[in-house]
């Protein structure tokens, strides 16, 4: 069974944009799709925690993907569900390369 046969789910990379300037000059601040349809795989996890900036953060969910363009500061929308990004990690598998990502749902 390849890495590819385990990705049973689609998902969106979104990336933070600036859009048009509103009424007092301020940049709109927007999410615009970065990768659409992107093969990849939601697993829940329980007890992993992440050190981001001072803060220790409890990650809800753990993301298999390909080796894609994909960094902290983006998000993760699967079906109506919109995820952030909290680690990404390098996976290498013989030949094969992929990565992991720690998300939690953004409320």
């Amino acid at each position: 069974m390849t890495f590819a046969c385990l990705l049973i789910d689609t998902c969106t990379v979104r990336r933070f944009t600036t859009g048009a300037a509103d009424d007092y000059g301020k940049p709109a601040e927007n999410w615009a799709d970065h990768i659409v349809d992107e093969p990849c795989r939601l697993t829940p996890v329980t007890n992993k925690e992440i050190v981001v900036g001072a803060e220790v953060v409890r990650a809800d969910y753990d993301l298999f993907i390909g080796n894609v363009d994909v960094t902290e500061q983006d998000r993760i929308l699967i079906g109506l569900t919109t995820y952030e990004i909290l680690s990404v990690m390098l996976r290498k598998s013989f030949d094969s390369h992929h990565r992991e990502l720690l998300m939690r749902t953004v409320r």
